[in-house]
């Protein structure tokens, strides 16, 4: 039996994994609210009460954060998650830690074609490069190299690199954010908190109820307002938070030269699904000042799937990866 699970700075998640005719088959699971927890090994310890302690054989999780030496700082909670503890906890020889994107890339393989959208058909490239992009409470970024014979999946920290303005408003946005005396990253605008960003932005004295509240998430206030219509100013910070996050995959299909897909992961993806759909994204994309035509041949598919991470993580332990 395989324990795998993913943790980020909204949710953690678990699973119990079983194989059946060269799959992956999850017979128990459950989510937990990261931050009402002291650590991930608190949530491992409470998930392994439930079940049958013996059966686990192999281990590992994805986890928000740059992995090095089997232990990662999480990125967006206090925590240290540290493989050797957890393998000691579980009676493991080993348990493998890596990010919860490349997490993510793993799981890809192993997705069913119902569990993906197609945003771009593109040209299909199965032996070359692909990426993912997966934007939530952070922004996450993987690429899987293609190495001749199979997807290698590779993570990066490229949430946290600079953000790249491409127009004169979004010039503007990097200068209202800058006044604010933060740092500048992408991830500043491509996570959850970036739709308050935008909106304050946007409509500078308008406001909703959860956005003087800190114990509430005004994210998903804007985003459904912006789906709907009902508010001018969610519906514009919706607009122009896809078209950069088009921009940012293009620079990501850029650099690792994905022309085997582009993979658009991540819970918030799933939510606001219909305006990836409307082509701003896919054109936000493609809009460099060259390899126009090279970035329009790259299929863009959505992870329909959020437990994907998990996936993967499952996928890491049952190949002992």
């Amino acid at each position: 039996m395989i324990l795998a699970g993913d943790a980020g700075g909204t949710k953690s998640n678990l699973g119990l994994f079983d194989t059946k005719s060269g799959k992956l088959v999850r017979v128990a699971h459950k989510h937990y609210p990261s931050k009402e927890h002291a650590g991930f090994e608190e949530i491992v310890r409470d998930f392994v009460a439930t079940q049958n302690e013996s059966q686990i054989t192999a281990a590992s999780f994805g986890i928000a954060g740059a992995v090095v030496s089997n232990r990662v700082r999480a990125a967006n909670l206090p925590w240290v998650v540290d493989g050797a503890k957890l393998a000691a906890l579980l009676k493991l020889t080993r348990v493998k830690i890596i990010n919860d994107v490349e997490a993510t890339a793993y799981g890809i393989s192993a997705l069913e074609p119902s569990e993906l959208v197609e945003l771009h058909a593109g040209v299909d490239a199965p032996e070359a490069n692909r990426a993912v992009i997966a934007a939530g409470t952070g922004l996450g970024e993987a690429v899987l190299v293609w190495d001749g014979g199979r997807h290698v999946p590779m993570a990066t920290e490229a949430g946290h690199t600079d953000y790249a303005p491409h127009t004169e408003q979004q010039a503007e946005l990097w200068k209202f954010i800058k006044t604010r005396g933060e740092f500048v990253s992408t991830e500043s605008v491509l996570s959850g908190r970036g739709f308050q960003v935008l909106h304050e932005f946007l409509a500078p004295g308008a406001a909703h109820p959860g956005f003087e509240n800190p114990a509430m998430d005004p994210a998903p206030e804007i985003t459904r307002r912006g789906m709907t219509g009902e508010c001018a100013a969610c519906a514009a910070a919706l607009d122009l938070w896809v078209e950069i996050y088009g921009a940012e995959a293009g620079n990501l299909a850029l650099r690792s030269v994905a022309r085997g897909g582009m993979y658009v992961a991540g819970g918030i993806a799933v939510k606001i699904l219909p305006k990836l759909r409307d082509g701003r994204f896919a054109a936000a994309m493609k809009h460099k000042e060259k390899l126009a035509a090279f970035l329009d041949a790259i299929p863009i598919r959505v992870v329909l799937n959020e437990e994907c991470p998990m996936l993967g993580a499952a996928y890491v332990a049952w190949k002992g990866l």
